[in-house]
């Protein structure tokens, strides 16, 4: 009871990262509450093979579903086994990512628990809350914090009166690291049919196609990411030659991926990719927090701008003032020189 609980994403029987990331941030969770970690996995032919992927995430408690028809994934009994664990369970927190899955299954069981949900969440943490209407006092609320309006103000939401308290995350905007304390470790396989019903299972996936990433962008060591002061396409010809040159990748914010100069998979920010590269060249770049969200957290960030006033100056380690023209060719210049 008043656990913290992740569903845990799997593609056949690997887990994926973003998973991983929110078991690490749970644990933290779990740790400020003085309650236990909890997990849930569903698919086919997992018993085995996705434990050592979960359990050294800092997890008290798995619960690994493993039956026909769990996997691909579709909506109706994954619904029905969380709904139904978490009427048993009685969870204080549900995180999930903030994926194709995710989107689909957190409203899905947010609705059926009449609980609440706040998607893409930036920030996750622990803290009191005094609602003023009521006179009601509040310890131990989760703050899920994500922009709003736009990405013009940062929104700290809670969810006093009902529970679980549920958040999706994007991919990689919390980091995944192994727990170093103790934790049970504890796995249970519970029958799939106490918990799905058989209509549940009338939906069947007859042919699924999973596209292979085209790039690293969130794994790269470094990225070169253009926006609309790039000025088209020729300008991001230029920072792929410098991306190539760094072995780095090649980024983009939202208006240069709107502009049709880039795919919208290169994009960072919040309606994109997070990124925690060692070094962040920002060319054209004007830092409007939607793009920042995605980007803040890198080790090194340098700024090519022709305004020495962009926003995305005051959060430079380095700034460059100039056209990215005139700019990088002289940096893939150089670089070739003192590389040799």
């Amino acid at each position: 009871m008043d656990n913290v609980f992740v569903y845990v994403e799997i593609e056949a029987t690997q887990v994926q990262e973003v998973s991983q990331e929110l078991l690490t941030k749970g644990r933290k969770l779990a740790n400020q509450l003085g309650v236990e970690l909890h997990a849930v996995v569903c698919g086919t032919g997992i018993k085995g093979n996705v434990e050592s992927q979960i359990l050294p995430y800092g997890v008290d408690k798995l619960f690994v579903f493993d039956g026909d028809g769990l996997s691909p994934y579709t909506s109706a009994p994954h619904t029905d086994i969380l709904v139904n664990l978490f009427k048993e369970e009685r969870p204080q927190i549900c995180l999930m990512g903030a994926t194709v899955i995710g989107r689909d299954l957190g409203p899905r069981v947010s609705s059926s628990l009449t609980s609440g949900l706040t998607a893409d969440c930036t920030q996750l943490e622990i803290g009191e809350y005094d609602d003023k209407k009521s006179g009601k006092h509040y310890d131990n609320l989760l703050y899920q914090i994500r922009p709003a309006f736009g990405g013009n103000i940062v929104a700290t939401i809670v969810n006093p009166d009902h529970r679980p308290q549920m958040a999706t995350v994007r991919s990689g905007v919390m980091k995944k690291a192994i727990y170093g304390g103790q934790a049970r470790g504890e796995v249970v396989y519970p029958e799939v049919g106490k918990y799905v019903s058989p209509e549940a299972f009338v939906v069947k996936v007859i042919d699924r196609h999973v596209e292979a990433a085209k790039h690293n962008l969130k794994g790269a060591p470094i990225v070169v990411a253009g926006g609309y002061g790039v000025g088209g396409k020729d300008g991001f010809d230029l920072l792929f030659k410098l991306a190539k040159e760094l072995h780095g990748e090649v980024g983009a914010s939202r208006a240069a991926v709107d502009a049709g100069w880039v795919d919208h998979d290169r994009q960072i920010g919040q309606t994109g990719v997070t990124v925690h590269p060692k070094v962040y060249i920002a060319c054209g770049i004007s830092g409007q927090i939607q793009h920042i969200a995605g980007m803040q957290d890198s080790g090194i960030i340098i700024s090519i701008n022709s305004d020495p006033e962009a926003p995305i100056n005051k959060i430079a380690d380095y700034v460059i003032t100039g056209t990215v023209e005139d700019v990088v060719p002289k940096l893939i210049k150089y670089y070739k020189q003192n590389s040799k």
